[in-house]
């Protein structure tokens, strides 16, 4: 494996917060299209004097920090202005609503049309390789659902490929598939001029930089756009590299890379978070998808961690987490259970058994499939 991590700015000594599981080692939002093999243009988690992280603190203002409480319903009335500005008076399509058909997209596309009477266009940047539950639960969410989808599959060579590169030089297979689910929609956006984009809860409550998470009920420009001539980065390697070295063609990277920030403000596209304006919690959102579009859950636990429902589209998947415990000593588990903490659902020592207990877990399920699928064999070695 090519990849040698040395990440810059990667806090020396480990914390962990006080309320949840997180530590330190956490990773927020970043520019994605800048990340190289070093993740030098990486921000990690904020802590306050108390020892609690910025997430905990995000989702204590939500529910329980009397100083800051939250009028839902002064919320629901500015998304009700936004939305009166956009609503289509003819049938047409006013906002748009990525995601898989998982819990989270459903309840969004569902509440936009039946509650605040939109007419959403949901988008899927197809997974590189799905899963069957992922794939059954994908065509529910259309059919059931009651919603149009437009559905993106890469060619498997030119994904396949990407996942590798990403592998190598950066530990990260699933980045790829981040490039995809965050710019496939703007590209959409940008063709149908549908300006508004909506995602689930504000990036705060899993943590951001600092000075968005004050009342961040949009995806900062930065994050899904890319400046004039600025060549970006897919895999740790610049664009023209990879058409130059690796001969992909433009028409390959597409859909996978940010539009100009220029062309996105020309077109006034914005990403709204829904959870923002709307209470989402978590398994309320599980239970309405099986409602609605008969949302179903795994089988069997998920490898790297103790649910059925969360993200359950991609074999890459645990791939992802894996790689990212390797990194930052943050595995899926941690990921859950500081969310279920956060959230009310799991106590904090309930949590701390949980991480003992599943984080870092190979997941071993499809790790021949992985390595197999994308000539992974030689990089790998355990």
């Amino acid at each position: 494996m090519k990849s040698k991590q040395n990440i810059k700015n990667q806090p020396k000594k480990i914390i962990y917060c006080k309320k949840c599981v997180y530590s330190n080692q956490k990773v927020v939002p970043s520019k994605i299209v800048e990340d190289d093999q070093n993740h030098s243009n990486r921000i990690f988690l904020r802590f306050g004097k108390d020892g609690v992280c910025s997430a905990c603190e995000a989702v204590e203002k939500k529910f329980t920090d009397k100083k800051y409480k939250i009028d839902w319903k002064q919320r629901e009335n500015q998304l009700r202005d936004i939305l009166d500005k956009h609503r289509s008076r003819n049938g047409s399509y006013d906002c748009i609503v990525p995601g898989s058909g998982g819990k989270d997209s459903v309840f969004q596309a569902h509440m936009l049309k039946t509650k605040y009477n939109m007419n959403p266009l949901t988008v899927t940047f197809s997974p590189a390789r799905y899963t069957d539950v992922g794939m059954k639960n994908f065509h529910k969410w259309p059919e059931n659902g009651n919603v149009n989808n437009f559905l993106y599959s890469p060619a498997g060579n030119i994904y396949g490929k990407l996942v590798r590169l990403a592998f190598e030089n950066m530990l990260h297979p699933f980045q790829p598939f981040i490039f995809g689910q965050r710019h496939y929609a703007t590209h959409i956006a940008n063709k149908f001029k549908i300006p508004l984009i909506f995602l689930g809860e504000p990036f705060s409550e899993f943590g951001s930089e600092e000075k968005y998470e004050d009342e961040q009920y949009f995806m900062p420009l930065k994050y899904f756009t890319k400046k004039k001539n600025q060549n970006v980065k897919l895999a740790g390697i610049e664009i023209d590299k990879l058409l130059k070295d690796e001969k992909f063609k433009i028409s390959d990277l597409e859909y996978f890379l940010p539009l100009d920030q220029t062309l996105i403000e020309k077109n006034k596209i914005q990403i709204l978070f829904f959870g923002y304006f709307e209470n989402m919690m978590p398994q309320e959102n599980f239970y309405k998808a099986a409602e609605i579009t008969d949302f179903r859950t795994s089988d069997e636990r998920t490898e790297g961690t103790y649910s059925k429902y969360n993200s359950l589209d991609d074999k890459i998947d645990g791939f992802h987490y894996w790689t990212s415990y390797i990194k930052f000593g943050i595995g899926r588990a941690t990921e859950e259970a500081s969310n279920e903490c956060r959230h009310g659902y799991i106590n904090r020592e309930e949590a701390i058994n949980l991480v003992k207990k599943y984080d870092g877990e190979l997941p071993k399920k499809h790790f021949k499939e992985f390595c197999k699928t994308w000539s992974l064999h030689k990089s790998i070695s355990i």
